[in-house]
């Protein structure tokens, strides 16, 4: 695997490409990592670890073949996300050369996000290089942002099909070559038992038995619709005194805003449900404490300003753990959220629409079951690892 973010970066990227090579090689598979010399680079003694990469410019290449050379892979497989390359197109290029080197040589390229990587900023010998490599690789089908990726890979796994429609502007003939493979719950789960957790996961948070849970997930940053979700809070609030809400993971780095946590702390003061609200900030990765504060839940609450997909990984989570979970449509919305059914849909940046899906909720135990078994199925089809292991094991062979 080559991938530029792994823990301890604080990304959904980098936790992804950790549990996706312990599952692998709790499969049997032989796993090997060339990732970014990052300090404290995550360890695990089923995956060899080669944190060499420091910049991922051109210069840098010679290493990185280097180290593949040493591997001796049947596989390669590359995460790619243009800004964790530090938007350098050496990468972009990468499946072309494997080939040049190793004509049999099989590669896979995971879209993390189907952006490609910003020329901005670029030096004059980066250009130079670049336009050398197109020279010798060949010219036809090459993207600015995204080099010979999408040509030269031998498939391309894609996390929503919305990820593959956006590919198609930069090489037509993708759809040819696209899986959809969407990530599974990056977490370790608590078993659900005989409610046993669900009961830790309610004494860690000092909810009482009449306390009605709402649980958001994921990291904190602009456009997750916090702002919306604490706004409906207080809707609900003027009616009912025993609504709780557990904001489960950390905040993202966003130049910005750099202060967006403590923003959204005062906003939750200047509302008045600053009581209601328990900020659980980041959570060890090694252990199953947000699985707790899920099981401790009565619905999961992502109101995302631009919708959601499926490879929206908190969306995964509250599915995997059966939550009634309420969010907002993607536009297009992908055909396996079916609204009643698995989901429950309010407007984006609407917290009137929001707090009557909240209020359907704590007033219909019969919804808060169907969208139960919504989830569960909705889980077993698209965000099982067993189903993602087989399925991504296919694709390398």
């Amino acid at each position: 695997m080559v991938t530029a973010a792994f823990p301890p970066m604080k990304v959904g990227g980098a936790d992804y490409a950790l549990r996706l090579c312990q599952r692998l090689a709790e499969r049997g598979l032989e796993v090997e990592v060339i990732t970014s010399d990052l300090a404290g680079i995550a360890t695990d003694a089923r995956l060899r670890i080669a944190p060499i990469m420091r910049d991922w410019s051109w210069r840098e290449l010679p290493r990185l073949l280097a180290q593949i050379q040493r591997s001796t892979p049947d596989v390669v497989d590359i995460h790619f996300h243009g800004r964790f390359y530090g938007n350098h197109p050496m990468v972009t290029f990468l499946p072309s050369l494997i080939k040049r080197r190793w004509p049999g040589l099989r590669v896979v390229t995971h879209i993390e996000w189907p952006i490609g990587v910003l020329g901005e900023g670029r030096s004059t010998v980066s250009r130079i290089v670049r336009r050398a490599v197109i020279a010798w690789v060949g010219r036809t089908d090459v993207s600015y942002g995204f080099g010979t990726l999408l040509r030269d890979s031998d498939a391309v796994i894609v996390l929503s099909d919305t990820h593959r429609a956006m590919l198609e502007e930069e090489f037509a003939r993708i759809g040819e070559k696209t899986v959809l493979i969407p990530p599974p719950p990056l977490m370790l789960m608590a078993e659900e038992g005989d409610g046993a957790s669900r009961r830790e996961g309610r004494t860690l948070l000092h909810a009482d038995a009449e306390d009605f849970v709402l649980a958001y997930f994921g990291y904190l940053y602009p456009r997750k619709g916090v702002e919306t979700l604490l706004e409906a809070l207080r809707l609900v609030g003027q009616q009912r005194s025993h609504v709780r809400l557990v904001m489960i993971g950390g905040s993202l780095n966003d130049p910005n805003r750099p202060h967006y946590r403590d923003e959204l702390t005062q906003r939750a003061a200047d509302l008045g449900v600053a009581g209601a609200v328990t900020w659980t900030g980041y959570y060890p990765t090694d252990s199953n404490i947000a699985s707790l504060y899920l099981r401790a839940a009565d619905c999961c609450v992502l109101p995302f300003d631009r919708g959601v997909y499926l490879n929206n990984s908190s969306f995964a989570a509250a599915m995997a753990h059966g939550l009634p979970t309420i969010t907002t449509p993607g536009d297009p919305l992908e055909p396996p959220f079916r609204a009643g059914e698995n989901v429950l849909f309010c407007e984006p940046k609407d917290p009137a629409s929001l707090a009557r899906a909240i209020e359907s909720l704590i007033a219909s135990a019969e919804l808060r079951e169907r969208l139960h078994e919504g989830a569960l199925a909705f889980a077993a089809k698209w965000f099982s690892w067993d189903r993602v292991l087989d399925r991504t094991i296919a694709t390398f062979r």
